[in-house]
């Protein structure tokens, strides 16, 4: 267990770094609509764009493996700068491979901040890594919040191909984040040789029922964060309406993960996990069941249920991840990128063959099969001196 004061200015860093560097990483969802118009593309190709976006985690785990060993706070300053130049761009892509492209870049830049980000946030958070988790995750999900409203509001200035105008806010983040962070380290404080294959026995037991929880919640969230605007946008939305309910979607998500894992530091992780598996199905099928104005408060509802997870199975894989916390949340985050990536992939394929309200309905009924592996979790983290089986 890790131990120490709560440390809030440091993580305040973190946090607004967070919202700063997501904002920009957001991008693509409430623009896809223009995308596939500009582009001519298919469902299953959009989809395919966030996929490509996300494509580079599969380097978390040497990324973590590194941050266990070396100082990687440079990558933590300069990924808001890089991501804003990619993303800022995407409307001056010409084809689909230069959109790929970009997209790949900003995926790199986004495996270099969240790998060590979240193991210095945990650091600073001392004994209270429940709530340190959420605040991270604060920022993350206000950025998806914000970020939707500044791209469609940088299109309605610019147009698509004047968003580039973007890049120096992106540059602005990373000098503030260098001035706050020239004596923090990203690698453990206590460092113990290692390698990915002595983590994963160490986290095995809290790796693989999360990595199945995340299996079948990624058919909701990626549905949700990447095909909502285009959902509503089909179905007679404008684009401001479509994007402005991915933002209350991601602001009812941001106050989800402030209270989640805060919430277990108390009564456990595995509790508030079991109660979000069984309310987010629930609230995703009654989004698909209500018109008119009762779409907003229970698209709220959805957002702070079925976002709220998150920082709960990051406190445990932190909790878990012993003396290689880098390295394990390298092994985890690789989990979740590459199988919400190919279930965006999925999805959209379901939606060009069934139609987007289809593939919503079943990746709600997909959602009730991660209770059971709650049970599976660990009641508690090892200890270090504990040996690994």
């Amino acid at each position: 267990m890790l131990t120490g004061p709560f440390q809030i200015s440091q993580v305040l860093v973190f946090v607004g770094g967070h919202l700063i560097h997501d904002a920009f990483g957001g991008f693509v969802a409430p623009l896809l609509p223009l995308i596939i118009q500009k582009l001519d593309l298919s469902l299953a190709l959009a989809g395919s764009l966030t996929a490509f976006q996300r494509l580079p985690s599969m380097a978390n785990p040497f990324i973590g493996l590194l941050a266990d060993r070396v100082n990687l706070r440079w990558f933590v300053i300069l990924a808001p700068a890089v991501t804003a130049m990619a993303m800022s761009t995407i409307g001056l892509a010409p084809t689909y491979t230069a959109l790929v492209i970009l997209l790949l870049v900003a995926g790199i830049s986004s495996a270099a901040w969240h790998v060590p980000a979240p193991v210095m946030t945990a650091q600073a958070s001392g004994s209270r890594v429940g709530r340190g988790m959420s605040l991270f995750m604060l920022g993350g999900e206000l950025a998806r919040t914000v970020g939707p409203l500044l791209a469609v509001g940088a299109v309605s200035l610019w147009g698509l191909e004047g968003m580039w105008r973007m890049v120096p806010l992106g540059v602005v983040a990373s000098l503030v984040i260098h001035s706050r962070l020239r004596k923090v380290t990203a690698r453990a404080k206590t460092f113990h040789n290692g390698s990915l294959i002595k983590t994963w026995r160490v986290l095995r037991r809290a790796l693989l029922p999360i990595t199945g929880i995340i299996l079948v919640r990624s058919f909701m969230t990626s549905a949700l964060t990447t095909f909502l605007p285009t959902l509503l946008a089909s179905e007679g939305a404008n684009l401001w309406f479509a994007s402005g309910s991915l933002s209350i979607l991601e602001l009812a998500g941001a106050l989800g993960a402030l209270t989640s894992g805060t919430l277990s530091d108390r009564v456990g992780r595995r509790q508030v996990l079991a109660f979000a598996m069984i309310t987010s199905p629930l609230s995703m099928l009654l989004f698909l069941s209500v018109r008119g104005w009762l779409t907003i408060p229970v698209l709220a509802l959805l957002g702070f249920l079925a976002l709220s997870p998150s920082p709960v199975m990051m406190a445990i894989i932190q909790e878990n991840g012993r003396d290689h916390p880098a390295t394990a949340n390298g092994l985890y985050m690789a989990a979740g990128f590459l199988i919400r990536s190919a279930l965006l992939i999925a999805v959209g394929a379901i939606a060009d063959r069934w139609g987007l309200r289809t593939a919503f309905h079943w990746s709600a009924w997909m959602g009730f099969l991660g209770l059971p592996l709650v049970f599976l979790l660990p009641k508690q983290a090892p200890e270090p001196d504990q040996p690994v089986d």
